[in-house]
């Protein structure tokens, strides 16, 4: 074989593609060494072509922290809408990012949201730790841009966003466009976003070319339905369960719609957004203590519309949040309500904020000189709620199922109810359609080995995406050990899918099963309990490779499952707290620890 692969190269390429068939030429005959060996001239011969022109190529590069996954699609719109501009993009996910290759980065978009308590999203953890250590590198060659979304009824609103974009800018980078900070409501404010940064990057000279971070089955869903976030589909209740016995503190609520005709698709782990409507009375009640006649006509995107019908269907009427509050303090002109911004009473704006809503603040506040359209331009758009899909589509073709827990409750001397909650279980009749669009979710997802072992720990409605999980690999027929986590408060009345999970366990789908109702006994016990009992078994499950999924309440639950799993890792695998932490999060990096936490 000299004679087609001479031992005296004199290029890089020729070295390489000798190196390369070096260690293959022992284990090949001679046809195969010369197959080989064309083949391998081919590749790396492009290979060079390809870095040659990337050389020389202003790539932007997008970077993306999500959740959920509105951070992706987002991302998935710059890059289609950069594309048409001849601008070259590439879509990188945070947790796949080389934190060291930031400073090889021209042109930085970044796309982050912040949930909790102005947390980043788990796969930006590392990146965003990495930026505020020592090893952060000087980044006076990168031009950037954030894009933030939050939700302005939590305290750190975008917090996240805020951090990258002035801690890039710390770092020496040029900011190309002012940070947006996007509410729940965050289409149009994105939308205006993406246009500036792309016309002051179409000023460069970009060359043109498209790679992505798009996953096929995202690519392939958006094209199969016209029905999106958008354009929300029509669907139709066909069943209705309470799944609570009589006497529980709880109503929870079983939903099954339909999707017939929609060409909406999902899988184990996406969301079902909706879009509620408000409640008629509370609507009414408002337009009394205002005295506004809801039959006036106000703008609302554009169109004039009816006071009632906008108030009903557009704008959020309960959640009280800090703009809000801004806005019609300077329309109230209250020295009381202003004093509560000033930052010495902070405290003061937090308590007044917690357990009240928008009628609250107008029965504690009123306005004699209010106008409809100045309190309608005080408000945000009514955003869809996300509920955890809790069906296979395999199992149930055309339809799609929710579990949720209708809120009710009381504080500061009023009945409380949660806006679409009480839409699903008082509202929804046998004429009424409920719009809803499928919110893909790739950062919780089945492993795609069949054969994988899977841990499960989901409390209360946390329950809904591992219903999702087992039916699915009961449809596919995977092999893999499946251990489930449930809590709630009573056996008796609180055991959700009982009788599901018992056919499961008999059947052998469902492996193990360990439950905790924390309010059975004197001493409340809590799945994390559970965890700790059967540490043993749990860490070698997950030696063996077992992917770990918690789904639940974020600001309690998951944080007590995070601690305790750090604290099973250190005490089963002998290690100490950092090499515990650098376990999970190397977890965390081969998703196999995932959390859908709200």
């Amino acid at each position: 074989m000299r004679d087609t692969f001479p031992e005296q190269t004199q290029t890089p390429l020729d070295e390489e593609r000798y190196r390369l068939f070096r260690q293959l030429s022992s284990l090949l005959t001679s046809e195969q060494k010369a197959w080989v060996a064309g083949y391998l001239t081919a590749q790396l011969s492009s290979a060079v072509s390809t870095t040659a022109h990337e050389a020389t190529a202003d790539e932007i590069t997008i970077l993306v922290g999500s959740q959920t996954g509105n951070c992706e699609e987002l991302a998935e719109q710059v890059h289609d809408l950069a594309a048409e501009r001849g601008l070259r993009t590439v879509i990188k996910d945070m947790g796949d990012y080389k934190a060291p290759q930031l400073k090889t980065e021209k042109y930085l978009l970044v796309i982050v949201s912040t949930y909790g308590e102005g947390d980043p999203p788990d796969n930006a953890r590392d990146l965003y730790d990495f930026l505020f250590s020592k090893r952060a590198p000087s980044l006076k060659h990168t031009q950037f841009a954030v894009l933030a979304l939050g939700d302005t009824s939590y305290e750190f609103f975008c917090k996240t966003g805020a951090d990258f974009d002035q801690r890039l800018e710390e770092l020496g980078a040029t900011r190309l466009f002012e940070r947006a900070d996007c509410d729940v409501d965050y289409e149009t404010a994105a939308e205006d976003w993406m246009t500036s940064v792309l016309n002051v990057l179409s000023q460069r000279t970009l060359s043109v070319s498209e790679e992505t971070g798009l996953t096929p089955a995202t690519a392939n869903t958006a094209a199969l339905s016209p029905y999106s976030r958008k354009n929300p589909f029509s669907a139709v209740l066909l069943d209705d369960i309470v799944l609570n016995g009589r006497g529980s503190n709880k109503e929870t609520h079983h939903y099954e719609l339909s999707l017939e005709g929609s060409g909406l698709s999902y899988e184990p782990g996406d969301a079902l957004g909706i879009y509620p409507r408000n409640a008629p009375e509370l609507v009414e009640e408002l337009l009394e203590i205002m005295h506004f006649n809801g039959d006036d006509a106000v703008s609302s995107d554009g169109k004039a519309r009816s006071l009632y019908e906008v108030l009903l269907y557009d704008y959020e009427i309960t959640t009280l949040t800090r703009p809000m509050l801004q806005k019609y303090a300077a329309l109230n002109g209250n020295p009381k309500l202003e004093g509560l911004f000033d930052e010495a009473h902070k405290q003061d704006l937090a308590d007044y904020l917690y357990g009240r809503e928008i009628i609250d603040l107008i029965t504690d506040f009123p306005c004699a000189d209010l106008n409809p359209q100045d309190f309608i331009d005080s408000l945000r758009k009514l955003p869809p709620r996300l509920y955890s899909i809790a069906s296979s589509l395999k199992q149930h073709p055309d339809e799609v199922h929710l579990t949720v827990a209708t809120v009710r409750y009381q504080s500061h001397g009023r009945r409380r109810h949660g806006v679409c909650s009480t839409f699903l279980a008082d509202r929804v009749g046998s004429e009424t359609t409920i719009p809803v669009y499928v919110d893909h979710n790739k950062n919780f997802k089945l492993p795609s080995d069949p054969s994988a072992p899977i841990v499960m720990i989901g409390p209360g409605t946390g329950i809904a995406p591992f219903r999702a999980f087992v039916e699915e690999r009961e449809a596919v027929g995977a092999n893999g050990k499946n251990w489930l986590f449930f809590g709630d408060q009573h056996f008796m009345t609180d055991f959700l899918y009982q009788s599901e999970w018992l056919r499961y366990l008999k059947s052998g789908l469902l492996t193990r099963m360990n439950v905790a109702f924390s309010r059975d006994q004197a001493e409340k016990v809590y799945v994390q309990q559970r965890m700790q009992e059967h540490s043993r078994d749990l860490y070698a499950w997950l030696q063996e490779g077992a992917y770990l999924y918690v789904c639940g309440d974020e600001k309690h639950m998951a944080r007590d499952v995070h601690e305790t799993l750090l604290g099973l890792v250190e005490r089963e695998g002998g290690m100490n707290r950092d090499a515990a932490e650098h376990y999970v999060k190397t977890l965390q990096k081969e998703k196999r620890y995932q959390r859908d936490i709200y």
